[in-house]
């Protein structure tokens, strides 16, 4: 027993210093224990067969599917218009919507899917984003409290009663639940976020996000007072050379953003210009209208060296209502990326990101902390929370979206994004859904749980809702998968042990005597603190087995005691990072810690309170 809790303090110490990644933690901690023999290789290794692992990897790449189709953000963007221009419809519709979807798909993958289309409706409703991407972050793990699939925590507790002996959850038994926390999310967040998220400059924010556009992001970022035009003539020595040949970017430090060329046309009397993207192996013509990013001391060494004509210096147009100036992003736009905590080109050089290699698109500049980093770019290192400008054609700016586990495109115009990123298969993916969602409800349809959703996943793939197997196993976020797998023997453990006893018997004792509400208000709490500095699935796992032993030792339902541990687990908003949705909009809403204080603990103990009250009356003791 003793081996068994001092591992279980040294995991959750690293778990809360989180230096070491967490399944790392998890399978160090699996390894003592069969090392200590603790547990078995078998019983150290059951977490890896266990039918709740199994059914998340398979709910990962159904979800993946449901992102990749467009399907979820078709039907979000089209509910979200229904607000108008209204701040108040608005606010209510981004939570409906988002705990609707955090229903059925991962918190994360929601509030990637839906904070650009939340940021746009917010532009376009001349309101600051701030207001709502907190709100958004925790909308989406009150969703997950909707059903059994909605959060692994709710998996979790429901291993927990069937491996106990107790009858299962059916695929609804959260519901009345997910529908208690999100209305009181609601009623609590209007007026908090309506106080500490519109700051006290909000009337300067509210100007700067006013019909926001990808021309507000070319001011933003000095594009315009950077950008020139410089043409091609016939005895340049860039004539039949390609942009690689010329390695411009390493010798000037200037990037070449698009070519603008005469198309050749049979028509005399039509004359048009070709548009397109500057490509390492484009070879430039007499005539070609080159647009370079740059300072113009380098431009002009540019030209100077080449035999080239600088076109203008300060007439690159951007038209407004104030100016006849014109940048024409048509097929070319740019967008904003906000990289994810977790992203591979956390402190990787721009040079080595790989966005111009793999998806054609161009790095134009980087916002980190209030401040824009527009020179030198190449060698710049990037890092978690930055956004950063890129510029492509609008499909291979959509094509960003595939790897919504490293970044998330916030700068994409909503009528582009719904244009480039619906596709044909979204019907598809969403018969799939509803087919395994009933096979899930429906007692009489003689499939187990995990078998649909594996099913489901497999369709999914097979239908061509995802391109191939690749692409499915890339939707799977495998830290989860094996942080849970190699945890779930620790309640193994700590049961084998009498550890498992031995705390909840101390519960008991202590708060036994004051009746069973107070003992569910001890265990929801308990959870509550220990979710604010580790994972909640860890938390779930280890807290279940103890709140059904408290439960037995009292004499009373399982049911309410292992419900407040899955609430709690769930519903941390004190901390940016508690959850991983917290930490996604944490720069693009350009939060301080001190904000998740002051908006998500009231929402905390406020909703701890409610859920200590109802939950009695929703599974009696």
């Amino acid at each position: 027993m003793a081996v068994t809790l001092i591992i279980l303090a040294l995991s959750a110490f690293f778990f809360v210093n989180g230096k070491i990644r967490s399944d790392v933690v998890a399978l160090c901690a699996l390894v003592l224990l069969i090392l200590f023999n603790v547990l078995t290789p078998e019983e150290a290794l059951s977490g890896f067969s266990n039918s709740i692992v199994i059914m998340m990897i398979g709910l990962f790449v159904v979800g993946g599917a449901i992102f990749q189709t467009g399907l979820a953000k078709m039907i979000s963007s089209k509910i979200l218009k229904l607000a108008g221009e209204s701040e108040l419809k608005l606010f209510i519709l981004i939570m409906l919507v988002t705990s609707a979807i955090g229903a059925f798909v991962s918190n994360t993958g929601t509030v990637a899917l839906m904070l650009p289309i939340v940021v746009s409706m917010a532009v376009s409703a001349k309101v600051s984003p701030s207001r709502f991407l907190m709100p958004l972050a925790f909308a989406s793990s009150m969703g997950g409290m909707a059903t059994l699939i909605g959060t692994p925590p709710n998996l979790v507790i429901q291993n927990v009663l069937v491996g106990a002996g107790y009858e299962g959850l059916s695929f609804f038994s959260f519901t009345p639940v997910g529908i208690i926390c999100v209305l009181v999310g609601i009623v609590v967040l209007i007026p908090l976020s309506r106080i500490f998220l519109v700051k006290k400059d909000n009337k300067k924010v509210e100007k700067k996000v006013k019909n926001k556009s990808v021309k507000d992001l070319a001011y933003e970022y000095q594009i315009a007072q950077n950008l020139f035009r410089v043409g091609v003539k016939k005895s340049s020595a860039f004539c039949g050379k390609t942009l690689s040949e010329l390695n411009i970017t390493g010798k000037y430090n200037l990037t070449i953003l698009e070519i603008r060329r005469e198309s050749n046309t049979q028509n005399p009397f039509m004359k048009t210009i070709d548009q397109r993207l500057a490509g390492p192996n484009t070879a430039l013509q007499e005539g070609d209208v080159l647009y370079v990013l740059g300072q113009f001391a380098r431009v002009e060494l540019l030209v100077g060296e080449n035999g080239l004509d600088l076109l203008d210096a300060h007439t690159v147009e951007i038209s407004d209502k104030h100016t006849k100036r014109d940048v024409n992003f048509g097929e070319i736009g740019i967008a904003e990326v906000l990289l994810m905590p977790n992203s591979q080109l956390i402190n990787r050089a721009v040079k080595d990101s790989g966005f111009r290699e793999k998806y054609s698109v161009n790095v134009l500049g980087i916002q980190r902390g209030g401040r824009y980093i527009l020179q030198d770019l190449k060698d710049e290192k990037m890092h978690s929370g930055d956004a950063i400008l890129v510029q492509g054609t609008w499909q291979d700016i959509a094509r960003l979206n595939e790897m919504q586990s490293e970044w998330v495109v916030v700068g994409q115009p909503l009528a582009e994004a719904a244009k480039v990123t619906l596709d044909h298969k979204a019907p598809v993916a969403a018969v799939i859904m509803l087919l395994m969602i009933v096979a899930m409800v429906f007692d009489f349809i003689p499939i187990p749980p995990v078998a649909a959703v594996i099913v489901a996943a497999l369709l999914m793939v097979l239908t061509g809702c995802l391109r191939n197997v690749e692409d499915a196993y890339k939707t799977i976020n495998w830290e989860s998968i094996v942080l849970i797998a190699a945890m779930l023997p620790m309640s193994l453990a700590l049961e084998k042990t009498g550890a498992s006893s031995l705390i909840s018997s101390g519960l008991v004792s202590y708060l036994g005597s004051f009746g069973p509400v107070v003992l569910l208000a001890g265990i929801y709490f308990t959870t509550s603190l220990m979710t604010m500095f580790i994972s909640n699935t860890a938390t779930a796992v280890l807290l279940a087995p103890i709140a059904l032993q408290a439960a037995v030792s009292t004499g009373v339902s399982p049911y309410p005691f292992l419900f407040a541990v899955t609430v709690a687990a769930s519903m941390c908003f004190a901390s940016p990072f508690s959850t991983p949705p917290n930490a996604l909009v944490m720069s693009a809403g350009k939060y301080t810690f001190m904000d998740y204080v002051k908006v998500g603990l009231p929402l905390q103990v406020i909703m701890g309170v409610v859920m200590v009250l109802v939950l009695p009356l929703l599974f009696p003791f």
